[in-house]
């Protein structure tokens, strides 16, 4: 089953991003054909004027189509999902997450923006049509760090963190999909 990760932050460098990246290599992996959409795929143009039928916003929404579930990482900023996202995201039309699992994944400059994923962020996706929101990641500056090789690298804290979103994910893409249910159900009678 197919996932669309999108990203929320201007950088493809950011904290967000590098998140995200872990979580479509970990979905990748497990078996998950995985497509991408960042900020920087959409023209700058159609996010500032919220061009809902330009090309660009045709391509998110075939991408969004064709997906089962996705991953949207922000970055928190003044308590909020990043302008950015919220742009992309109103290029949508209201029920475009409707039938999607969605993973929502945070990155802040301290846990005083946590909030942010419950009461900022879920409440948009909601308002598209989202009724499977899973819990969400979220992560402060302190949980990573940006290496001079502009890697970066993620705390324990955080990595379990990942990994357990990624079997929740993964779970309720398996609820989807009645072909894993029949053959695990055979695996388990064999």
């Amino acid at each position: 089953m197919t996932i669309l990760t999108i990203s929320g932050s201007p950088s493809r460098h950011s904290r967000s991003s590098a998140l995200l990246g872990h979580l479509a290599h970990a979905l990748a992996a497990a078996g998950h054909p995985v497509q991408h959409v960042g900020l920087k795929d959409i023209p700058a143009e159609d996010l500032i004027g919220a061009h809902v039928h330009s090309a660009g916003a045709r391509a998110l929404r075939l991408k969004l189509e064709a997906a089962h579930a996705l991953v949207i990482a922000t970055p928190v900023y003044k308590a909020s999902i990043g302008g950015g996202l919220k742009a992309l995201l109103d290029l949508l039309p209201e029920d475009a997450l409707a039938g999607k699992v969605v993973l929502p994944v945070a990155t802040g400059g301290s846990l005083t923006h946590l909030l942010a994923l419950e009461y900022a962020f879920k409440p948009v996706l909601a308002a598209l049509g989202a009724r499977t929101i899973l819990g969400g990641v979220f992560a402060t500056d302190k949980d990573l760090a940006v290496l001079a090789d502009g890697e970066v690298a993620i705390s324990r804290a955080i990595l379990d963190r990942l990994e357990t979103a990624v079997q929740e994910l993964r779970a309720h893409l398996d609820v989807l999909n009645p072909h894993v249910r029949a053959s695990r159900a055979t695996l388990r009678a064999v």
